[in-house]
């Protein structure tokens, strides 16, 4: 395969307003490109962090999505590096962003770093880490 990287998710949300405010001013995406009304959809909306997108939309015309289940097979949550671990954390703390807390604590240690993991609206997982390394 010659030279390849990821370009986007996309995530689809029954709470479209929350989560393009959850991720445009709690995790300083860029809205690029919003389309209203795209084949059914309600919205079809592109948000930019660095190189990465999100294609963010709704479902259907009048159809309720399910909810995401943690316990199932495929995606279940992405990352992203930040440079104040403990700055973004007292951030969106204020911002009123949701954590899913490990022993009680915002921040944990793994193997190599320290993470936190918050939840979106629609219920995607966003782990924030303060290393790059795996």
């Amino acid at each position: 395969m010659k030279k390849s990287f990821v370009h986007h998710l996309c995530i689809q949300t029954n709470t479209y307003f929350e989560s393009l405010k959850f991720y445009t001013e709690g995790l300083g995406f860029t809205l690029v490109q919003e389309s209203p009304d795209f084949h059914g959809r309600n919205f079809n909306t592109w948000i930019q962090l660095g190189e990465f997108y999100i294609e963010l939309q709704t479902g259907k015309k009048d159809e309720i999505l399910h909810h995401v289940n943690t316990n199932s097979e495929g995606l279940i949550h992405f990352c992203l590096w930040v440079e104040d671990l403990q700055a973004e954390v007292s951030r969106l703390c204020e911002l009123g962003i949701e954590f899913l807390l490990k022993n009680n604590e915002f921040i944990y240690q793994v193997e190599n770093g320290y993470l936190c993991k918050i939840k979106a609206p629609e219920g995607t997982i966003v782990e924030l880490r303060s290393n790059k390394g795996i």
